[in-house]
């Protein structure tokens, strides 16, 4: 993908301005959601407006919608099939760019201004389709992108645990450096196995900055 010097420079916009709103510190982020999430939860109980026993269902049931809409948006927005140069830069725009740069600690999350525009759409539709009901729904989808961003940021910045979790480390590693046509959960590899876009297991080895992602390691040892 060629767009003049931008990519080479690590650069998404030449106005300085836009360029800098493209990179953000993910405590803004993850402070501002998870308080959002916190304070939408908490006012549906404080005020009675839904009893603690719903507004917590609905808080979890917003919170496990977020991992479909997530994968939706990776999977048919972020690697929409970019036919024109309008789509194709688009397309560097939203996402592109991170996959040039994954090492950049400080794209791994929108800026606040526009998650913030996203969540405000988000919290009318709910509370429009769902009423009263709505407010701890989109508590907990607000909580939901805030865990995404948590685990997105992780897995780039961090080496893999030597626990049950590296599998969400070695699933975005073949995402990100073999097969960017699979592996679109981020947070959660559930709905690549429901529309069956789970990656192969091939094997393979990625130095990161936070250290190796071996999977061919992992291959071995399930083997014995």
């Amino acid at each position: 993908m060629a767009y003049n010097d931008a990519v080479t420079e690590n650069r998404v916009f030449k106005n300085p301005i836009l360029e800098k709103l493209t990179h953000t510190h993910i405590a803004w982020p993850l402070s501002i959601f998870y308080g959002l999430g916190v304070i939408l939860l908490g006012y549906t109980i404080y005020y009675g407006i839904l009893g603690p026993e719903a507004s917590i269902l609905l808080f979890v049931g917003g919170f496990l919608s977020f991992t479909l809409v997530e994968y939706l948006i990776h999977r048919y927005t972020f690697h929409m099939e970019a036919k024109t140069p309008k789509k194709e830069r688009l397309q560097y725009v939203l996402h592109g760019a991170h996959h040039h740069f994954p090492k950049d600690k400080s794209r791994l999350a929108m800026p606040p201004l526009v998650s913030i525009v996203l969540a405000s759409v988000f919290f009318l539709f709910y509370r429009i389709l769902l009423g009263e009901y709505g407010i701890p729904f989109t508590g907990g989808f607000v909580a939901g992108y805030a865990t995404y961003l948590c685990v997105h940021y992780s897995v780039h910045a961090f080496p893999p645990p030597k626990n049950f979790m590296k599998v969400l480390w070695v699933h975005h590693a073949l995402h990100h450096y073999q097969q960017p046509d699979a592996a679109y959960g981020v947070s959660s590899p559930f709905w690549d196995l429901i529309f069956r876009t789970m990656p192969e297991k091939r094997g393979f080895s990625v130095k990161t900055k936070s250290g190796y992602i071996d999977d061919r390691h992992d291959q071995a040892e399930a083997s014995h």
